[in-house]
């Protein structure tokens, strides 16, 4: 069955938002003593994987004996943070990540817990939660009367704002749709993508906009004294900038994402590296402002949920240096040049010619003509 999350703006009284810091700090020191013991143990099997796999460790209801206080929070939550400790490990064994580190208090702060026996509820704009019993929020749109509620994650934002998400399962049954419309797009640095019909995205940078304004703030906060009243007042603006620029961010890619998958039964793209393509080519914040990765993940499951797909093709792919019209490639083709020139005596935007590549590569892989 498939899941999908609703995300709500939440607004605790003093007293919940008491209990919210509590359970936030409960639920990071559990981790942080569960792994300095996974450590310890570590050390004693010297790096004996299989050993370590077999082991047994305390659970979270063995430390509430020599920490009381532990009992005050929800015990659901602490059970996650034990979850999300096993599966940090199952990804270092696996090799999929590096190994699990010490959370800060500086880290994200949030927490997850479970529905058990119904201890939560929804109701005129306010939800029951465990320990901190009816919470109100802001619930702009309506959860479907067939979603079944799993879990819910509160999460506290940088600048003291707090957000629920609801996770939800439902009935799917996918009607497979015959693949008619197909797009290819091809990343740009200044328009976030260039589609194979030569249409532009537009992005507007919101980072580079705001870039004046938030270096005047951080200016301004770095001859503050650290840990003052004006210290903690300035650092609140920045917070502010920074989370403005994000839901811009957010948004937009949300509504083009949207457009993409309501217009087309497919859309191809290239698997790129941003990571390694900020660092390689000293295009860190151009690279990162278009926030293409978030792009893709929203295009990914807008497309599969209307069953529609998203192909991704190789990023060694030479989509630039090809040439759309006779198929001839290039030997270079510098960053500089944003022409396309062929021996054929064709012309035309390298962006486009990418773009009109990666569509046909997709069609390829399709299997139409």
């Amino acid at each position: 069955m498939p899941n999908k999350a609703y995300k709500f703006r939440l607004y605790p009284t003093k007293e919940q938002e008491q209990l919210l810091a509590k359970t936030f700090g409960c639920v990071r020191f559990v981790y942080n003593k569960m792994l300095e013991d996974r450590l310890r143990i570590y050390d004693t099997f010297k790096g004996d994987k299989e050993a370590l796999k077999k082991h047994k460790f305390p659970t979270p209801a063995k430390y509430k004996k020599d920490f009381p206080w532990l009992k005050e929070v929800d015990s659901l939550a602490l059970a996650n943070a034990q979850l999300n400790l096993q599966k940090a490990f199952t990804n270092f064994f696996s090799g999929r990540a590096g190994f699990p580190k010490f959370k800060s208090r500086k880290a994200k702060q949030s927490y997850t817990t479970n529905v058990v026996n119904g201890n939560m509820k929804l109701s005129d704009g306010s939800i029951k939660l465990p320990k901190l019993k009816w919470v109100k929020f802001k619930q702009h749109r309506e959860i479907p009367v067939h979603h079944i509620i799993k879990a819910c994650t509160i999460t506290k934002t940088k600048t003291g704002k707090y957000f629920i998400s609801i996770l939800t399962e439902y009935e799917h049954q996918p009607v497979p749709k015959e693949i008619e419309n197909v797009v290819g797009l091809d990343f740009s640095m200044n328009t976030l993508y260039v589609d194979s019909e030569g249409k532009r995205a537009n992005y507007p940078r919101f980072y580079r906009q705001a870039l004046e304004k938030l270096a005047r703030a951080q200016r301004v906060l770095s001859r503050r004294r650290k840990g003052s009243n004006r210290w903690h007042k300035q650092r609140l603006k920045v917070a502010k900038f920074h989370e403005k620029i994000a839901n811009q961010r957010k948004d937009f890619l949300h509504k083009e994402s949207h457009q993409l998958a309501k217009r087309y039964d497919c859309v191809v793209i290239e698997d790129l590296n941003m990571k390694g393509m900020s660092q390689a080519l000293h295009f860190g914040k151009s690279v990162h402002d278009n926030g293409w990765g978030m792009f893709t993940t929203f295009l990914q499951y807008k497309l599969e949920e209307q069953v529609k797909k998203l192909i991704k093709i190789d990023k060694w792919f030479p989509s630039s240096k090809t040439c759309s019209c006779c198929g001839q490639v290039k030997e270079s083709l510098s960053l500089s040049e944003r022409l396309f020139r062929c021996a054929c005596g064709f012309v035309v935007d390298r962006d486009i010619n990418a773009a009109i590549n990666i569509h046909k590569e997709g069609l390829k892989q399709l299997g139409i003509a």
